[in-house]
């Protein structure tokens, strides 16, 4: 029989079992969303790291050093960054776990950390501005993605968001609480740093090419199984969502995964074209250049705001399943 501490998630010394921890965090995390009026008052987490990398991309990035310098330098960036996350990831556990009240403190970070609500928010955003016209469609697509707005028709405003949902539930939600799993609050640090820094420097431009490479390379590897991971559970979810096809949302995810220009993003875009019936990705506009990209996924093309609020609803269920597989493993792990 379990002692009534580890029933309840609690460790020998008055904090929770880092797994009850991230259940607890989720919920309210899926509850609260972003928390703006807090972070009016505090900085957000995301915002410091960034924060410290321009400031080293500003140091170490110039111009008028060589590509490889440039490089090294951009290695030796994430070295540091990623080992300062860590070391300061293990700080937290170990007060987690050895003061009564530490836990809050890990709690607070899973819960700013966790991008899985403002996803929602935000996509259920384009959706409603998309109903009134096209051009509060574009106002809202444009907080969530880098394509030009105004090259998008009422469609590609749609087919936008569905894809920055799919692309997003990975890097937001399920690869954070992997890493979480694996390693814990370093875990889910290191993730959300090296991801920061791919959002910021891992481009492949003159300016960041060299520099970011490093970055690029290290999410694309951290990203690797949970990219499949969303795709597989938004194929679960599809079982469950009256209008979607999981059969479908198999196939395509299998097939068009390998057509994304990032091998990691076309796993949940394709399954959840898929599962939807639509076309995604495609030819792009982003600022300055155009994007000649295959499609992914075999059906209409004509997206609209009553298929983003279906892809709201097979989101809301994959979320639902990615709480059980960690409740699934704390339950296992209590019973060992």
């Amino acid at each position: 029989m379990l002692p009534p501490m580890l029933i309840f998630g609690m460790t020998g010394s008055g904090g929770f079992d880092p797994l009850v921890l991230l259940l607890m965090a989720m919920i309210v995390e899926a509850y609260t969303g972003e928390a703006k009026r807090i972070f009016k008052v505090i900085r957000h987490p995301v915002v410091i790291i960034g924060d410290v990398i321009v400031f080293f991309e500003r140091k170490l990035n110039r111009e008028n050093r060589s590509q490889v310098d440039r490089a090294i330098r951009g290695a030796l960036v994430v070295v540091f960054l990623c080992g300062l996350a860590f070391g300061l990831g293990w700080g937290v556990s170990w007060l987690s776990l050895n003061h009564a009240f530490g836990w809050i403190i890990e709690f607070a970070g899973i819960v700013m950390l966790l991008a899985g609500r403002s996803l929602y928010d935000h996509v259920s955003d384009v959706a409603k501005g998309l109903r009134q016209n096209v051009e509060e469609g574009r106002r809202a697509v444009a907080h969530i993605v880098g394509r030009d707005p105004d090259s998008l028709n009422g469609a590609g405003v749609a087919r936008a968001a569905i894809e920055s949902l799919a692309e997003n539930f990975s890097d937001g939600l399920i690869a954070p609480v992997f890493w979480y799993v694996l390693f814990g609050f370093p875990g889910l640090l290191v993730y959300k740093t090296v991801n920061t820094m791919d959002s910021m420097i891992g481009y492949r431009s003159p300016r960041y090419r060299a520099f970011g490479m490093t970055a690029a390379r290290l999410d694309d590897v951290l990203n690797l199984i949970p990219a499949r991971l969303a795709g597989l559970f938004i194929v679960l979810a599809s079982l469950f969502v009256p209008t979607a096809k999981p059969g479908a949302a198999l196939r395509i995810m299998l097939r068009d995964s390998k057509y994304h220009r990032s091998f990691n993003a076309g796993w949940p875009e394709g399954a959840i074209a898929g599962a939807l019936g639509l076309k995604l990705a495609g030819p792009r506009h982003y600022p300055g250049t155009t994007v000649n990209d295959p499609w992914i996924g075999d059906g209409n093309v004509a997206a609209t705001a009553k298929d983003i609020s279906r892809a709201l609803y097979l989101y809301f269920v994959a979320c639902l399943i990615n709480g059980i597989w960690v409740a699934a493993i704390a339950i296992v792990r209590f019973s060992l």
